[in-house]
């Protein structure tokens, strides 16, 4: 085995210990390279617990949140989901081999078009769309799942409720500052499941 896999095998146990026991993501998280994901000079961190940076002021977030929030999410393979904040395009990787169709959201042109590569080669079920995060995909709505990437300030952004399916799923941080609550909405119910910082959920499309 490799180096890369052998670091992809650890962070995998790692996962389970931590209480990630779903077989689906567990599985997926060992065959996503996030190395991929990565600036080149990162690639031998790509499997460390914790956040990395990819530019345009941006992150890829730590492995276990990303695990958590698909779990959180609790979606059969037939479902399809919507995510927001596209990023490096790991978590939609990820997604993907756990659900039947990815829509995912990026509002910067530049990280898009970088996900948007490496996603046609490794999740050909996943859409990469430039927009603004907060308006969703309300052509392609209504969704069984919504996962969120970036701290929305003070509640979930409305037009993503309204593009939920009936009994589907939202799993979104809220908070203020890059701090607050990872929180899984369903059935007109919110609950809080962990205390997370990410990076801030903005509306519009910055310039490429």
């Amino acid at each position: 085995m490799t180096g890369t896999g052998n670091a992809r095998e650890a962070m995998v146990a790692r996962l389970r210990g931590a209480g990630i026991t779903d077989p689906r993501v567990l599985a997926a998280m060992g065959e996503v390279p996030r190395e991929r994901f990565v600036r080149p000079e990162l690639a031998d961190d790509a499997y460390g617990d914790h956040p990395l940076d990819i530019g345009r002021g941006q992150t890829i977030s730590s492995p276990w949140i990303v695990a958590f929030s698909v779990v959180a999410l609790e979606q059969p393979p037939s479902a399809r989901v919507l995510e927001i904040g596209t990023g490096s395009g790991y978590a939609a990787a990820v997604l993907s081999r756990c659900v039947g169709e990815v829509v995912t959201v990026e509002r910067d042109p530049t990280l898009a078009a970088r996900a948007r590569e490496v996603l046609a080669e490794l999740a050909p079920n996943v859409e990469v769309r430039t927009g603004d995060g907060m308006r969703g995909a309300p052509d392609r709505a209504p969704f069984d799942g919504i996962v969120v990437t970036a701290l929305a300030p003070g509640e979930i952004p409305p037009d993503l409720l309204d593009q939920l399916a009936p009994g589907g799923t939202i799993v979104c941080p809220v908070g203020d500052q890059r701090v607050g609550t990872l929180v899984r909405y369903r059935d007109g119910r919110t609950e809080e499941l962990a205390d997370v910082s990410f990076v801030p959920l903005v509306p519009g499309s910055p310039e490429a």
